[in-house]
């Protein structure tokens, strides 16, 4: 993935979806074939929540205080943005191609996308009813309220879901 000059062309994919639907599988699946950087703007929030507890269930109670935590550390600090803010620039002087970002809230995913300088698209994966409708918090409940640049269908099983997503991502995201 390189431009007609000498640089490396880099693009951050902000990506969302209901909890369940494939992201990390996917983002695993670009990495097969791309230097990619995987970040979520909720990890700074669960190193917190770890640290004063929480055991690492996603059960929907505790994905409804992560949402919770999340949302007064981004009203107190915004802590969440910072942290994908320096991945970014982390991510700007690596020899990476493909950044992921997970932001499940439409403000959240417009806040990091208009500070952002480079290239910058939105994905959201659904994957039809093989994941509750919903989970119980708004960050997982409302992925479908903002206006994304692409949306990827979860469809397939494992072993043809990484083909499809690959092709998905050559020639609709990244234009190749």
């Amino acid at each position: 993935m390189t431009d007609s000059g000498s640089h490396k062309r880099k693009l951050l994919i902000i990506i969302n979806g209901k909890g369940g639907v494939g992201k990390d599988t996917l983002c695993d699946f670009a990495a097969a074939r791309y230097r990619v950087r995987n970040v979520s703007s909720i990890t700074p929030i669960k190193e917190i929540a770890a640290a004063n507890g929480w055991t690492g269930e996603k059960t929907p109670e505790a994905r409804r205080f992560l949402a919770d935590l999340k949302e007064a550390f981004t009203r107190y600090n915004d802590l969440p943005t910072r942290y994908l803010l320096e991945q970014y620039r982390q991510f700007l002087d690596s020899d990476e191609e493909l950044m992921f970002a997970h932001i499940r809230e439409a403000g959240e995913i417009a806040k990091l996308k208009s500070q952002v300088d480079g290239p910058c698209v939105t994905l959201l994966v659904r994957r039809g009813s093989q994941v509750p409708a919903a989970w119980g918090n708004a960050a997982d409940d409302e992925t479908e309220k903002y206006a994304y640049d692409y949306i990827y269908e979860n469809c397939f099983p494992l072993e043809e879901a990484k083909k499809d997503f690959l092709v998905f991502l050559e020639e609709k995201v990244i234009g190749r």
